[in-house]
């Protein structure tokens, strides 16, 4: 099957072995993404980079990435800007304050209806805006589009997913809510036949493992062969909520 643009990094992230292959794929879009925006083509002295970059923010985890980055000047030049979109539409959403009821009986069950108050809502549309997460989600469709093509027409491809170890749980959640909306049934059924087995042994593998981790601690297990359990507790912290926990700080290339 020829390789058009998403097939590639498709190809790869299938080839990389790791525990989830769309966060293979995410973290190199997340990769570029910070190196585009911080690193040493200094797009963030570009106008229209930043204006987009202020627009959107950053949700925490990438403006701890991007401190853990490096390139203190750069992160500047974000910042100062961004502060300044952030004054004038607080300022806005301060000054429209009124106090309200609007039905929360805990802090901890948080009102996701709109018009709870002004400042409220303005906090809380920032925080589900960001410009590294909504550069992913731009193609994020693409990727499972063609996954699913690649999946039916590319019987190498195919076979290599199928001795893989799946996917985490979230990705796994996303493809099979695009199978629902853009696949036929039958093809609905044929990949969750096919995947489901692999990630119910998946998830048995790392309980296995990170139970035998527990054990080599007992010191009658010294000497016990350590298998995958090593790797256990970041394994299973990324099948079940996705990401990289184990990965260093991303940083500028010197």
């Amino acid at each position: 099957m020829k390789e058009r643009l998403y097939n590639i990094p498709i190809n790869d992230a299938v080839n990389a072995g790791s525990e989830c292959p769309l966060c293979y794929i995410e973290r190199s879009i997340e990769q570029d993404m910070m190196d585009f925006v911080l690193g040493s083509g200094s797009s963030y002295m570009e106008s229209d980079v930043r204006d987009k970059t202020d627009r959107a923010g950053f949700c925490r985890e990438h403006f701890k990435k991007m401190y853990d980055y490096g390139n203190t000047l750069g992160n500047a030049w974000i910042m100062k800007t961004h502060m300044k979109r952030m004054i004038d539409e607080s300022n806005k959403a301060f000054d429209a304050y009124s106090p309200k009821a609007y039905g929360v009986t805990s802090i901890l069950k948080k009102s996701e209806a709109k018009g709870a108050n002004s400042v409220t809502d303005w906090v809380r549309s920032r925080q589900n805006s960001c410009y590294i997460c909504d550069g992913f989600k731009e193609h994020y469709d693409r990727y499972l589009k063609t996954f699913f093509d690649m999946y039916a027409s590319d019987e190498d491809f195919k076979s290599r997913v199928l001795k893989g170890r799946g996917f985490c749980l979230p990705h796994f959640a996303d493809m099979l809510e695009y199978a629902g909306a853009h696949l036929k049934e039958s093809r609905q059924k044929e990949f969750a036949d096919e995947m489901i087995p692999i990630m119910k042994a998946e998830m048995e593998k790392l309980y296995g493992d990170v139970s035998w981790l527990i054990e080599k601690f007992d010191y009658r297990n010294k000497d016990a062969d350590w298998g995958d359990s090593k790797e256990a507790l970041q394994n299973c912290m990324q099948r079940l909520k996705g990401g990289f926990p184990a990965d260093p700080p991303y940083t500028a290339k010197k």
